[in-house]
C-alpha cells in the first residue's frame, strides 16, 4: 500500500472551489468541501454589538505522500494563505484508506489498469 496524506484546508466562505481547482491542477484527484464556522481570536468581530460568526469552507483532499508538498504549495498560492486571516492548511498522514480504487490503479500505456 502506498503512503497517503490528507490535506485539510480551512478558507473563507466562497474560496472552496478555488482551493479545489488549485489542488486538481497540482495533481490531486478530487476533494470534499464542507461548511464550517470560525471561532479564533481573529474572528471576534461585532456589528452593532452583535457577534458575527464567520463562515468557512473546509476542503479535505487525500493525495499520495509524494504529491502532498506540490498540492499544498498550490493551495497556499491560490487561497493566499501566507496572508493573515485568509485561512490555514495542514497535512496529516493517513494510515489506512478504503473505498478509493482510483488511487490503487494507474493506467498503463495500453489503457489497461495496473495495480500500484
Amino acid at each position: 500500500m502506498m503512503n497517503m496524506c490528507l490535506i485539510v484546508s480551512i478558507v473563507r466562505r466562497g474560496w472552496g472551489s478555488t482551493v479545489l481547482e488549485a489542488s486538481l491542477k497540482a495533481g490531486a484527484r478530487g476533494g470534499t468541501v464542507l461548511l464550517g464556522r470560525g471561532g479564533g481570536i481573529n474572528e471576534q468581530e461585532k456589528i452593532f454589538g452583535v457577534s458575527i460568526e464567520p463562515e468557512k469552507e473546509i476542503l479535505l483532499t487525500v493525495v499520495r505522500a509524494d504529491r502532498a508538498g506540490t498540492v499544498l504549495d498550490e493551495i497556499v498560492r491560490a487561497a493566499e494563505l501566507n496572508e493573515t486571516g485568509k485561512g490555514i492548511a495542514f497535512v496529516v498522514p493517513v494510515d489506512k484508506i478504503v473505498g478509493v480504487a482510483h488511487f490503487m490503479k494507474q493506467t498503463g500505456a495500453d489503457g489497461a489498469g495496473v495495480l500500484l
